[in-house]
């Protein structure tokens, strides 16, 4: 996973397959920039690219608004995969007319291809891939010849000497059965790329830039103990030694008894200089009655920094002195899901280490995940000797409970949800599907309800049960847990729980819900 390595650029024109394409190009070990479709000619010839992809999206270029690119991409020279309204855009900018298709095209359908074209060498005549689109190419551009068909619309196109390939489904998604294998001969046949973008170089260069970076100065990292920030902060540890000083936060809402144990792993297992702080009462005072889930984010955001910030000016004495800089296990999505910077792409919410960060923030920040996926997180994990009890942990909210307490946070609350929760992934491990879910947790919503236990009313809290199955946390799909799981998980709840009274499964996805209620 080399962050030096020449990369394939990915203008993203708002599809939602676009963090797929990156994926997918990573997958084989070549490195990937996702940049928004607009963005200049400069800014992409910095990065000295090998290859642009230019992804799908919703609009036609036929639409007043329609996005484009930068007129230069298409004079580079450089070789050049227009995917879906990628290939509408290459054609109608070269001198193709583009049109409204007679009828849509969605889901599998088998098209015929050229097999001497460098985009399908060595896949059979006819081929199974993913449609998704209601616009057709009704004439190519110049120099361009038909390489692949679909019931006598266009599905391929390519001007090899011009280095330009098109395609109009999506050879990203799993469902284009041989789809690894197009991008791969768009990879290495056409844009020469090495599969460089390994693990073992990922950390080599990570560790080279962060000492370059912080000098003789010192850390500190914002430690969770989940996934992210642990691998966050073993990479950096790598780099400066006890020169990093980790700061643990018991911000009041984590999981049941995650204090203690976290810290206790941080310390004897991966030999951490690490700092636990109770401020879990700081916390809830300043979470005292607020409902709205983007101010939750906020405010905890913001009295993190305020916490680290408090922290670092008792570190004077410290290894390298008091820290000029902030570690934390940023990733990806995070960014992406915080900040709207890929073409028409729309902020979803904002993430404590992303969107919440006050403006007078005091600390240079040192991200070392931020470009990679969760998948990605987990094999720099394993790079780095992190036992798999730690690799393969659930991802947790930054904001901890909070954002699982649908309304005002209060004590009571908090002592339900973590109780509930504790006993669900209980359940589940002992089922043996927590590894193969992303997520399972609970929710406590701010409803109550009538029930009845022995001869007694009852008036107790709902709490909703959410399990999902996702590849890096941008899509998802409800996990079909077995009934007798589900009912053995609501008894409990129930029965060990008191001030619940119902228990629900969230049967919903990612799109249209997020994984998270807020």
């Amino acid at each position: 996973m080399s962050a030096i390595s020449q990369p394939i650029v990915i203008l993203d024109f708002g599809s939602q397959y676009t963090q797929l394409i990156a994926r997918r190009i990573r997958e084989l070990n070549v490195y990937s920039v996702i940049l928004p479709c607009n963005a200049p000619w400069e800014r992409i010839e910095a990065l000295s690219p090998l290859g642009i992809v230019l992804s799908g999206g919703p609009s036609s270029v036929y639409d007043e608004g329609a996005p484009s690119a930068a007129p230069e991409v298409l004079r580079s020279g450089l070789p050049i995969l227009g995917i879906c309204y990628g290939l509408h855009w290459m054609m109608h900018s070269l001198g193709g007319k583009v049109r409204t298709s007679p009828r849509r095209e969605y889901g599998r359908t088998q098209i015929e291809l050229q097999p001497d074209s460098a985009l399908f060498a060595g896949l059979e005549a006819r081929e199974t891939v993913w449609m998704s689109h209601g616009d057709v190419v009704e004439q190519l551009p110049p120099g361009f010849r038909t390489v692949a068909q679909s019931h006598g619309l266009l599905a391929a196109a390519e001007n090899s000497r011009a280095l330009m390939w098109a395609v109009q489904f999506h050879p990203e998604v799993r469902h284009t059965e041989h789809g690894r294998e197009i991008l791969a001969n768009f990879l290495f046949t056409v844009c020469r790329a090495a599969p460089d973008w390994t693990p073992g170089a990922f950390v080599r260069e990570q560790v080279e830039a962060i000492r370059a970076r912080v000098g003789p100065g010192s850390a500190l990292c914002a430690l969770s103990g989940g996934v992210d920030s642990t691998v966050a902060a073993t990479l950096v540890h790598r780099a400066l030694g006890e020169r990093l000083t980790c700061v643990f936060v018991n911000n009041g809402l984590l999981r049941l008894r995650e204090f203690e144990k976290v810290r206790k792993a941080l310390r004897e297992r991966l030999g951490l200089r690490l700092q636990a702080v109770d401020a879990s009462q700081r916390f809830l005072e300043a979470l005292n009655g607020v409902s709205d889930p983007e101010n939750k984010r906020k405010i905890i955001g913001a009295e993190f920094i305020s916490v680290f910030e408090q922290e670092a000016r008792s570190l004077d004495s410290a290894p390298g002195g008091r820290p000029e800089f902030l570690v934390q296990g940023t990733l990806y999505p995070d960014v992406i899901e915080s900040v709207s910077v890929h073409g028409p792409s729309a902020v979803i919410k904002s993430h404590h280490n992303v969107g919440g960060l006050p403006p007078g923030l005091k600390f240079k920040l040192i991200e070392p995940l931020r470009l990679l996926f969760k998948d990605e997180v987990r094999r720099i994990g394993l790079e780095l000797g992190l036992g798999e009890d730690l690799i393969w942990r659930q991802p947790f909210p930054g904001p901890g409970l909070a954002v699982r307490i649908l309304g005002p946070v209060t004590p009571e609350k908090i002592d339900l949800l973590q109780h509930a929760d504790d006993i669900a992934v209980e359940e589940i491990k002992r089922a043996g599907l927590y590894r193969s879910l992303w997520q399972s947790f609970m929710v406590l919503l701010p409803v109550q309800s009538v029930g009845v236990m022995g001869d007694f009313r009852t008036y107790g809290y709902t709490a909703v049960l959410r399990a999902v199955h996702s590849e890096d946390g941008m899509t998802a799909d409800w996990a079909r847990l077995p009934y007798d799981l589900l009912g053995v998980i609501a008894s409990r709840v129930i029965n060990e729980v008191r001030g619940i009274n119902r228990v629900v499964y969230d049967i919903s996805s990612k799109p249209p819900s997020t994984i998270e209620w807020e």
